[in-house]
C-alpha cells in the first residue's frame, strides 16, 4: 500500500537537498517504493572521521535526512514535519570509498507523530547502522 500523500520524484528530492548539510556530505536520494525511501553516500573526506571511517554523526545525518523527507512526503499537503528525536546504533565500520545506502520505512504514521526506522547498509547488504527517527507533524502555515 502506497503511503505517499505528496507527489515527488528523485529529482525533486535531490533538488530540495541543494545547499544543505546533506548535500555537503554527499547524500543523494537514489530510490523509493510504495512504502520506503532510500538515500546513499560514498564515504569520503567530507563525511569521515580522522581514522578514515564513516563518522557516526554523518550516519545520523544520513538517517535523519532520508527519514525526514520520507515523513514529509507521507503527510498531507498542508503539513510539514520536524525532528523530535533520533538514535543511531553503529554496528559496522565503513571505510573510505565504500558506499552506504539508508532505507527509511515507517513504523508509525499518525496524525501528529511519525516514527521511522532507518537501516544503513553497505553494498553487500550488511547492516552498518540502525536508526529510529521520531517526527512531529505540524501545520505548514503555523510557526
Amino acid at each position: 500500500m502506497e503511503i505517499w500523500k505528496k507527489k515527488f520524484t528523485l529529482e525533486d528530492l535531490n533538488q530540495a537537498n541543494k545547499n544543505t548539510a546533506a548535500e555537503q556530505l554527499g547524500i543523494e536520494f537514489v530510490a523509493y517504493g510504495d512504502d520506503w525511501m532510500e538515500a546513499a553516500l560514498t564515504v569520503d573526506q567530507r563525511n569521515c572521521q580522522p581514522m578514515g571511517l564513516l563518522h557516526g554523526g554523518s550516519s545520523a545525518l544520513l538517517a535523519e535526512t532520508v527519514g525526514s523527507y520520507a515523513g514529509f512526503c507521507a503527510c498531507e499537503e498542508d503539513k510539514g514535519i520536524v525532528g523530535v528525536e533520533i538514535n543511531a546504533n553503529h554496528l559496522r565500520a565503513m571505510k573510505l570509498g565504500e558506499r552506504v545506502t539508508a532505507r527509511a520505512t515507517a513504523l508509525h504514521i499518525g496524525r501528529t507523530l511519525h516514527v521511522w526506522q532507518i537501516n544503513i547498509s553497505d553494498s553487500q547488504q550488511r547492516l552498518c547502522c540502525q536508526s529510529r527517527l521520531t517526527l512531529a507533524v505540524l501545520d505548514q502555515n503555523k510557526e
